[in-house]
């Protein structure tokens, strides 16, 4: 049994390669072999969200506070509150933050497939986004 201490894992910011804005992400857990599933909660400010991205074998997002977007490619932006459980599928595109105005807080769990939990493509741009829309 491990049991970790809240406080006793430091808190990052979100890489600018992979977010847009100011996240801060807060390991959870790490893989502890044979298991292969990690977790952080991750806090978006005001505008702030992932670059687009992939999950070799799915994420879970449980978002508990706040309110966010969460969009699959070619399909519309839609609004998540805390209690919504989102399944994101293995290998499909899709982004998640923030709304324009509010900050949001999720709980993301997914597994490692040799070692990887997410393949990282091009930001999602103000348009994509929503910030240009009527």
């Amino acid at each position: 049994m491990d049991i970790k201490r809240i406080g006793s894992q430091p808190s990052g910011k979100g890489p600018t390669e992979y977010f847009t804005g100011t996240v801060r992400i807060d390991p959870l857990f790490a893989a502890c072999d044979p298991a292969r599933a990690v977790g952080a909660r991750v806090t978006f400010e005001p505008g702030a969200r992932t670059a687009w991205h992939t999950h070799p074998l799915g994420q879970h997002l449980i978002v508990t506070a706040g309110c966010g977007r969460v969009q699959r490619w070619g399909g519309p932006t839609e609004e998540i509150r805390p209690g919504d459980v989102i399944w994101i599928p293995p290998g499909e595109k899709h982004w998640h933050g923030a709304t324009a105005t509010t900050a949001m807080t999720h709980i993301a769990i997914q597994e490692q497939l040799d070692g990887k939990t997410a393949d990282w493509m091009e930001k999602v741009s103000d348009d994509q986004y929503g910030l240009h829309s009527g």
